[in-house]
């Protein structure tokens, strides 16, 4: 349930609709919007009567909401959220980049590939530290060490860091050395590490399972928001279809149900949906056209002696080429390359 205030609402007037809510079993959340305040009810208790509510002073109006994430949903706020890290905008008109590496391999690799990187207006830098891989016998990734490396490689080149983080115990790690935190897809459902995301002051960008639904897609990040984090980015990275020619399926059709849902940003990741190179770039394309908030593609200065993932990785020149496009195709849907 959300409780809209009017513009004539005093702050006395909102803690009262507050304190109301609580006292009827609810947790109360206030959000300050551009145009409204909104007094979320947070909780699933036995049917109130909503009349209780439209009668207290400075009460606009009582909106039932019938999703299951009520955070998250379109109806609690009126306009899209904004997530800004280092200049670059996801949400709205906005659409945000992000590129880098699959995998953390060294220091040269990183800086060579973020130099070509930032002469294409990267100001967002990816790569794995943490590498959660299907099999045990395969490179896992250089830990804390990856980290270092790419926080410095970032620092050097004016950009701010995302990476996954695959379990609870090493958010302090994160919080020391990236600036937005990746959920992977197979994490999507871990609650314990969602409900403690939603603690941190960071973005975090929310990846789609490997089978789940909008639903339960959106109910992971209530998970993050109702802890008090509002910063989340969903991002679409394909799903898992009979279909075995492409690494997964791409559901670019995610991009206009999630904002009719909710006003949460969604980015794309092409490189995981397709895992493979010259499909990379035409479902980048498309995705700017269906209006997403985003792009994360895995680029590498030399793919062809990647540790892993080098198939799906662009050449720098590739990605110059494909941010030169993407600039071309963003404003006639009414979006703003950042």
């Amino acid at each position: 349930m959300l409780v809209v205030m009017s513009n004539s609402a005093t702050e006395k007037d909102i803690q009262r609709v507050a304190m109301f809510l609580e006292a009827k079993g609810f947790e109360a959340r206030i959000s300050h919007g551009e145009v409204r305040v909104v007094v979320h009810a947070i909780g699933v208790k036995e049917e109130v009567d909503q009349r209780d509510f439209e009668l207290l002073p400075g009460v606009l109006e009582v909106i039932k909401v019938t999703t299951s994430y009520k955070l998250a949903a379109r109806v609690s706020q009126g306009q899209d959220t904004i997530v800004e890290v280092n200049g670059v905008k996801f949400g709205d008109k906005y659409t945000g980049l992000i590129a880098g590496p699959c995998t953390i391999e060294s220091y040269d690799q990183m800086d060579k590939t973020a130099q070509e990187l930032s002469e294409s207006n990267v100001k967002i830098l990816r790569g794995g530290a943490f590498k959660p891989r299907t099999s045990p016998y395969t490179f896992q990734g250089l830990g804390e060490e990856g980290l270092k490396v790419i926080r410095s490689v970032a620092d050097n080149h004016n950009m701010a860091v995302t990476s996954e983080i695959m379990d609870i115990s090493q958010i302090e790690m994160f919080m020391r050395y990236v600036d937005i935190l990746q959920i992977g897809a197979r994490n999507m459902q871990n609650f314990n590490l969602l409900k403690e995301l939603g603690k941190i002051h960071k973005p975090v960008i929310l990846k789609r399972g490997l089978s789940a639904t909008y639903e339960e897609w959106l109910m992971s990040a209530e998970y993050i928001m109702s802890g008090g984090n509002n910063q989340v980015i969903l991002c679409e990275r394909g799903i898992r279809t009979f279909e075995k020619y492409t690494r997964n399926t791409l559901d670019l059709s995610a991009i206009p149900v999630i904002k009719k849902l909710s006003h949460l940003p969604i980015i794309v990741d092409p490189s995981h949906a397709t895992g493979l190179r010259d499909k990379v770039e035409p479902m980048s394309r498309a995705a700017v056209a269906a209006g997403c908030d985003g792009l994360i593609i895995e680029v590498h200065h030399n793919p062809e002696v990647a540790v892993c993932d080098g198939a799906q990785s662009l050449y720098p020149w590739q990605y110059d080429l494909l941010y030169k496009q993407i600039k071309q195709i963003a404003p006639i849907v009414g979006k703003e390359i950042v």
